[in-house]
């Protein structure tokens, strides 16, 4: 098994709260050869990919190919899963535009009640406020709070709700629509 570095770690947890999962800048200190040795290891590892970097949105540079062009790094689905952070998750959080990189990081914990909530939401199916209770031992006040203030205010997603018959108020993620079969 590889070893997971702290200047491995924290460019994929950095890369993991940044929109596109860009691994650019690197971490304050990491440059030249040994920036090069790192990110080469990450590369081959599958943990960062180098592309094309999209210069009209000011992407930063890895480096020029020669021709007008350059390439920038992003952390792939099994650099993030090395990290332990669930690509489901960073998918949602990708559609953030105004929120703080670290309640962003801080929701991606795995294994949190946090992110918990959070994959029950995005389920196709959504969940109800007793099925979240069951599975994080929280109360419905909390889970209400919850939804209100940290989903809502916090990270700004937008969470809806409408009831189904025989389950009740059903909570999502808004893009994550049940698909009624009829």
């Amino acid at each position: 098994m590889t070893k997971l570095t702290d200047t491995r770690t924290l460019i994929l947890t950095r890369a993991s709260a940044r929109p596109g999962n860009l691994a650019l800048p690197l971490p304050e200190g990491l440059h030249g050869a040994a920036a090069k040795m790192a990110i080469g290891r990450m590369i081959k590892l599958g943990w960062l990919e180098e592309v094309e970097a999209n210069l009209r949105r000011n992407e930063p540079l890895w480096r020029e190919t020669g021709d007008g062009h350059g390439t920038t790094l992003i952390a792939t689905d099994a650099g993030l899963d090395a990290i332990g952070i669930d690509p489901v998750v960073i998918g949602t959080m990708a559609g953030l535009r105004d929120a703080k990189p670290e309640a962003i990081a801080a929701a991606q914990r795995p294994g949190t009640k946090q992110a918990q909530l959070i994959a029950m939401l995005q389920a196709p199916e959504g969940a109800t406020i007793a099925e979240i209770a069951e599975a994080t031992s929280w109360q419905h006040h909390s889970i209400r709070g919850a939804i209100s203030g940290l989903l809502k205010k916090k990270l700004r997603l937008e969470v809806t709700s409408g009831k189904v018959d025989g389950r009740g108020r059903v909570y999502r993620l808004a893009g994550h629509v049940e698909r009624a079969i009829r």
